[in-house]
């Protein structure tokens, strides 16, 4: 099967696919983290090279529903806002059979449509929480495959006590809570691949 993933550049989610024999590409503005596939270039210019299987992860920060506060004290994110649902709306229309869109909860939910899925990283094996939205087109939704207890401290890993992302202001923290955990990546290249 011909996958792109779109708006990838760790690779994880891509060499899932990989690793069970289907021809798999990330794309991404920027390089590739991990040797494989990868179109450095806008998704929109490979988006109809005639794929079996696209799943999507747009970039979440003017679509998240923790960052839409912001919109009513800075015009300049409600436009970026408007941007990034315009580019989303993108891979809802594409041509493509079967298409996976992967958010946070925000925006999309409320302007586009509500999602088919919410899932844990919890749900596959991980012991932290990072509530995903999936929009399903021509595919099941991902069975959980290995679904752990919350543990006995009451907040996951990569929480604070007080339920908080432990994760402080970086130049890099969006692009680390933005990586794929690999069992939600193998869990999608076992069951949709």
């Amino acid at each position: 099967m011909k996958v792109l993933i779109a708006c990838e550049l760790s690779g994880t989610v891509r060499d899932a696919f990989i690793r069970k024999g289907h021809d798999a590409w990330s794309c991404d503005l920027e390089p590739t983290e991990s040797p494989g596939p990868h179109f450095q270039r806008d998704v929109l210019e490979v988006i109809a090279d005639g794929w079996d299987l696209m799943i999507a992860h747009p970039p979440c920060t003017y679509l998240t529903s923790s960052g839409l506060h912001w919109n009513k004290r800075r015009p300049e994110r409600a436009i970026k806002t408007e941007e990034a649902l315009a580019f989303v709306q993108a891979f809802f229309d594409a041509d493509v059979d079967k298409i996976v869109i992967e958010n946070p909860v925000g925006c999309i939910s409320t302007r586009i449509r509500k999602p088919d899925q919410i899932i844990q990283p919890y749900h596959f094996g991980h012991s932290e929480s990072k509530g995903t939205c999936l929009w399903l087109k021509n595919v099941p939704k991902l069975v959980h495959t290995n679904v752990l207890s919350k543990p006995e401290c009451g907040y996951w890993d990569n929480q604070t006590p007080s339920g908080q992302n432990k994760l402080g202001p970086s130049p890099d923290r969006a692009k680390k809570r933005s990586y794929t955990y690999a069992g939600i990546a193998n869990a999608m290249a076992d069951q949709w691949g």
